[in-house]
Parts: C-alpha cells; sequence; structure tokens
C-alpha cells in the first residue's frame, strides 16, 4: 500500500501545482496588461516583483513551519543558537531557483506575448533538457516516458504552429527572460538528480527545505537592492513597487499572485523531486502547467474578453492529456500485475 501511495502522490502534487498555476498566471497577466476592472493602465512585471515575491516568502516561511519541515534542513550554530543552513550545492540550487522565480512571473507580464507563446518556450525547452540531465546522471529513461516526451513536445509544436505572427511576437528582453529560465532548470536539475531523487524521503526534503529557504529570501534581497540603487528605469521599476504599489488598490491581488507562485513553486519542486527519471518527472510538471496556461486563457478570454485560445492550441491540450495517460497507466498496471 505504501509503495502505491509513493507511485501516486506525485499526481497529488501535479493537482495542486494546476490548481495554483491557473490563478497565477491569469492575475500576473490581467495585471500587466491593465485588464481587471476599475484599472487605468497596466502594471510593468518588474513594479510587480517586490510585493509578490514579498508575499511568496511569508508563504515560504508559513508552509515549511506548518508541516514542520525545518527540521530537515542542516544546521549551525550562530550566536549560541541552533539555526536551520543550506548545504553548498542546494544554495546554489536555490540561486537558479530564484531565477526561475522571477523569470516565471515576468514571463506573463511581457506587453504583446501571449501567455501561451511565452509558456511553449519555457515548457518545450525543460522538455528538451529533462532527457539530457538523465543521460548525464546515468538514469535509465523508460520507454513511456520516452512518448510521453514526444507527446508534450508534439503538443507544443502544434499549437506553436498554430499561433499568428502578432502572437508570436518576442522582445529581446522576453528572449533574455526565457534562456535564464532555461539555464536555471538545466542547473537544477542536474543537482537534483545527484543530490536529491532517491527513496530516502529525508533526504530530498532536507534538499526540498534547503533550497526554499535560499531562493525567494534571494529574490527578495536582490530586488531590495536594485531598489536603493535606483539607478535607470529599470531599477525605478523595482523601487516603485517596494514605495507606491502598496497604496494602489491592487495590492491584495498582487499578494495574492506572490502567494499563488510560492504554491506552484512548492508543488512543482516536489513533483520535480520525485524519486524516478526527469523524462518522467519533468512532462508531469510541464502538462500541468500547459493545461492550467490554457485554462487560465480561457478564463481571461469569458471573463476579461481577452482573445481566446484557437483551435490549434485546444488540439496541443489533447496531446497534453494523452501524455499524462502514457506516464500513468504503465506503472499502475505494472503495480496491479
Amino acid at each position: 500500500m505504501g509503495g502505491r501511495s509513493a507511485e501516486l502522490r506525485i499526481w497529488w502534487y501535479a493537482a495542486g501545482y494546476f490548481g495554483c498555476y491557473v490563478p497565477y498566471s491569469a492575475l500576473a497577466k490581467a495585471l500587466s496588461g491593465g485588464d481587471l476592472p476599475g484599472m487605468q493602465r497596466g502594471l510593468s512585471g518588474l513594479s510587480l516583483l517586490p510585493i509578490s515575491t514579498l508575499a511568496s516568502l511569508v508563504g515560504m516561511f508559513a508552509f515549511l513551519s506548518a508541516m514542520r519541515w525545518w527540521r530537515f534542513a542542516g544546521q549551525r550554530r550562530v550566536l549560541g543558537l541552533s539555526l536551520p543552513f543550506p548545504g553548498f550545492w542546494t544554495f546554489l540550487s536555490g540561486v537558479c531557483t530564484a531565477g526561475i522565480i522571477a523569470t516565471t512571473t515576468l514571463a506573463y507580464t511581457f506587453d504583446g506575448v501571449s501567455i501561451v507563446f511565452m509558456m511553449l518556450l519555457m515548457r518545450g525547452g525543460v522538455l528538451v533538457i529533462a532527457p539530457l540531465t538523465d543521460f548525464a546522471s546515468g538514469r535509465r529513461v523508460r520507454w513511456f516516458s520516452w512518448i510521453a516526451l514526444g507527446l508534450s513536445m508534439a503538443a507544443l509544436l502544434v499549437a506553436f504552429l498554430g499561433k499568428s505572427e502578432s502572437s508570436l511576437a518576442m522582445t529581446w528582453v522576453a528572449a533574455v527572460d526565457v534562456v535564464f529560465y532555461l539555464l536555471g532548470y538545466f542547473v537544477r536539475l542536474r543537482f537534483m538528480s545527484r543530490l536529491a531523487k532517491s527513496d530516502d524521503l529525508d533526504l530530498t526534503k532536507r534538499y526540498f527545505v534547503e533550497e526554499q529557504m535560499t531562493a525567494t529570501p534571494l529574490v527578495v534581497g536582490t530586488l531590495a537592492l536594485l531598489a536603493l540603487i535606483g539607478h535607470g528605469p529599470e531599477m525605478l521599476e523595482i523601487r516603485s513597487g517596494f514605495t507606491q504599489l502598496w497604496s494602489s488598490g491592487r495590492a491584495a491581488t498582487i499578494i495574492g499572485v506572490g502567494v499563488l507562485s510560492q504554491g506552484t513553486g512548492v508543488f512543482g519542486g516536489l513533483i520535480l523531486l520525485d524519486r524516478r527519471e526527469n523524462s518522467f518527472c519533468v512532462p508531469v510538471n510541464r502538462a500541468s502547467s500547459v493545461l492550467a496556461g490554457l485554462l487560465a486563457s480561457l478564463l481571461l478570454a469569458v471573463v476579461l474578453g481577452l482573445e481566446m485560445p484557437g483551435g490549434a492550441e485546444l488540439a496541443g491540450a489533447g496531446l497534453v492529456i494523452s501524455a499524462i495517460v502514457a506516464l500513468s497507466l504503465p506503472p499502475l498496471f505494472a503495480k496491479r500485475a
């Protein structure tokens, strides 16, 4: 029974990831586009980051405290007190996660670039990275993982080819955002494969806690430093996020974006830390976010009158569902046999 529960756990994480990702991506896009009722103009992605990441920071501490997982972290004595402290490699993984947190939120705020297109680039890139990290780590990639990987990539390709040129608009800032996102995931998956993907749940939890306690505080600290420097329009936008948006009437919504972002980080991280190969875990993670992004686009179209997803994107969602079936059924049949 315990083994079956462990096999199914990843799907519960995927459900949590999906549940957080739908409102997270929809609200981030609506705020940046000025599409919520009463908004006269959109808010820049950089100005959204301070409040949203502060909310993520509070959410991270609340989650780890509620789960009583701080005890799994490494400990160091500071002024006579034993405090949780990350190891060197989990700290580096946390640095990569910090980059992923910031670039993910920014990805849904670029003017003229659709949620689906950014999602295609970011999810498709990580899908390509997954088997590469498995090969580099010496992990066996099972046949149904290859099938799911192929179906997931086909879904992204179908949706990509079905988009109009205007929907595929790409600025150099958006391109840099995607590059840093993919680089962060490549390094992070390598560390996970080497240090945390095992049957030892305590080891997995230690990695998770140390990574989380590094990532969000690092993002907040970096943003605060850039706001203090305040040189150039980008840094001034970050400063306005710390000083002006609290009284904008949208602070509560931005806080919601931050809490939901932390939720995607928690559930997404637990999916990737599953002991199975990256070519299994990454499609589960990516498929959940692709379906969530599609539903978010549908909600924005129905509720706020934004552009409706096209037939190609719906066809891509069908392929994603096929990928989920390909991943889930063979292990379940094997357990019954």
